[in-house]
C-alpha cells in the first residue's frame, strides 16, 4: 500500500506538467482567446519556460512538440508555428539553466521577458509575411504583459507543488 502511494506520487510529480500542458491547450477556457477585453496570457509558455528551467528532464521535446501541433489545430494557426515557439522556448530555458550559476527568479523573469518577446516577433513577422494574417498588436501587448507579470505567480505555485510533492515523495 505504502509503495503504491510513493510509486502514484512518483509518476504524478513526473507527470503534472505534461498533463497541464495538454489540458491548458484542449481546455475551452483559453486565457489568450477570452471575451475579456483587457486581459489575456499565455499559461503555456509560462508552464513551459519554468519546468524547463527547474527540471533536468523538463517536460519532454516530444510532449511539447504535440501539444504545439494541437495548439495549431485549436487556435487555426499554420501547422508548426506553435510547435517551433514552444521548442525555441524550451531552448531558451535549457539555455539559461546552462549558465546560471546561481539561480535568481528576478534574472529568470527577465530573461522569459526577453524570450516571449522574440517568440512573439518571430511567429508575428512568420504569420504576416507568409500568410499575410491581420494581428491586434494592442491585444498582443496586453498578452505579452500578463503573461510576463503571471510568471512570478505561477513560478511560486510551481515551486510550492513541486516542494510538496517532492518533500512526500522522500
Amino acid at each position: 500500500m505504502i509503495n503504491t502511494k510513493k510509486k502514484l506520487r512518483t509518476f504524478l510529480y513526473k507527470n503534472t506538467p505534461v498533463i497541464l500542458l495538454f489540458i491548458s491547450i484542449l481546455n475551452e477556457i483559453d486565457f489568450n482567446n477570452s471575451e475579456l477585453k483587457y486581459f489575456s496570457f499565455n499559461f503555456v509558455y509560462i508552464l513551459i519556460f519554468y519546468y524547463n528551467l527547474k527540471r533536468d528532464g523538463g517536460i519532454g521535446y516530444v510532449y511539447i512538440f504535440i501539444a504545439g501541433l494541437f495548439n495549431d489545430v485549436m487556435n487555426g494557426t499554420p501547422m508548426g508555428i506553435s510547435s517551433l515557439c514552444y521548442l525555441l522556448l524550451c531552448a531558451a530555458a535549457v539555455y539559461l539553466r546552462n549558465i546560471t550559476l546561481r539561480p535568481n527568479i528576478v534574472k529568470d523573469w527577465i530573461f522569459f521577458l526577453l524570450s516571449i518577446l522574440v517568440l512573439n516577433f518571430i511567429t508575428f513577422t512568420y504569420l504576416i509575411i507568409f500568410f499575410n494574417h491581420e494581428i491586434n498588436y494592442f491585444d498582443q501587448i496586453i498578452n505579452i504583459i500578463f503573461t510576463f507579470l503571471f510568471y512570478l505567480f505561477f513560478s511560486v505555485l510551481f515551486k510550492a507543488y513541486d516542494n510538496n510533492i517532492l518533500g512526500r515523495i522522500h
